[in-house]
């Protein structure tokens, strides 16, 4: 572990507390696109106000703060702070230390651009390093691949398929569950045995 290296950031992104004013504004126009949001979450697509989506951020700072087994940041682009996405680790389960991670990038646009790779790199870090989980899920739609290369890009391992679990436009979609080990986070650093 190398303790001088920032935890929180990377040369392109960082990742950083909500802002509520700020944030609320513009992760309510990712809202409005259904495609993409179907891309994001497994809820229904729904366009949110701002003050929707600041409700929503003083449920997450709630569940962060009462439940301790959730942990959320947002991803923003080094160069102006602008918000990207976000990256939540939740679902810990700490006797078994094990958790789920969860990562978008909100704009189309920002997308490919090396942004969620350095994000979920600064995340595997924070799971493995800092809170000291040896294992971690992600729950990707089969529709998603995209989601699903990126993941195997990363060293994720395809563990389960929950099959015909998602309804989405008139059809049935798997659910992949992928995951990763700390051993195997480490080999792909070239660190542990």
């Amino acid at each position: 572990m190398d303790l001088k290296r920032p935890l929180f950031d990377g040369s392109l992104v960082y990742l950083a507390p909500i802002d509520h004013e700020k944030d609320a504004e513009i992760e309510s126009r990712w809202t409005h696109d259904a495609v993409d949001m179907r891309l994001l979450s497994f809820e229904p697509a729904k366009p949110l106000s701002p003050a929707q989506v600041k409700k929503s951020y003083e449920a997450i700072e709630k569940s962060v703060d009462g439940d301790k087994n959730l942990f959320y940041f947002t991803i923003r682009l080094r160069s102006d702070g602008r918000l990207l996405g976000f990256l939540r680790l939740y679902d810990v389960i700490w006797t078994h230390g094990a958790g789920t991670l969860r990562l978008g990038i909100g704009d189309p646009a920002d997308r490919r651009h090396g942004y969620g790779s350095e994000a979920l790199s600064l995340g595997l870090r924070y799971a493995f390093e800092e809170l000291n989980l040896y294992r971690l899920s992600a729950w990707i739609a089969e529709y998603n691949t995209p989601a699903l290369r990126f993941f195997e890009k990363a060293g994720f391992t395809v563990e389960v398929c929950r099959r015909q679990a998602i309804n989405r436009s008139g059809r049935r979609w798997d659910l992949i569950s992928m995951g990763m080990l700390r051993e195997e986070w480490e080999r792909s650093l070239g660190i542990g045995s």
